[in-house]
């Protein structure tokens, strides 16, 4: 089975931070997530977590650094997860695909369903 590589967008906004709802018909659909996607071909992980939060909710990061790396087995797939903490960007956030997105506490995030794999990474939070 290919693994897929993702970078994945931690937005934090003073004490909140930027959760999307996503949608019902993708792999793990109706659970929150923070935002991000597929690294393409020839796009360095950095590269592909600042397009995805551009495509997704209109927000450019300016100031983000790794925060966690892990590889993560679903069982019907299998991904390579990189975690990005964005401390400054620029744009005001909105749902450019349609999806419900929330600024939450870090105290609020336990309260949302996110895929598995986010678990420990919030839990680092």
């Amino acid at each position: 089975m290919a693994v897929t590589e993702i970078s994945i967008a931690i937005v934090k906004n003073k004490n909140s931070y930027l959760i999307c709802l996503r949608p019902d018909n993708v792999h793990q659909g109706g659970k929150w997530e923070f935002p991000g996607g597929k690294v393409e071909n020839n796009e360095s992980a950095a590269q592909a977590m600042c397009r995805e939060l551009k495509e997704e909710v209109g927000i450019t990061a300016a100031d983000y650094q790794l925060f966690e790396e892990k590889f993560f087995d679903y069982g019907d797939k299998q991904l390579q997860l990189n975690f990005f903490l964005v401390s400054s960007y620029s744009g005001e956030a909105h749902g450019k695909e349609g999806q419900p997105v929330k600024w939450v506490s870090k105290a609020q995030l336990c309260e949302y369903q996110f895929p598995e794999a986010n678990k420990s990474v919030i839990a680092k939070l």
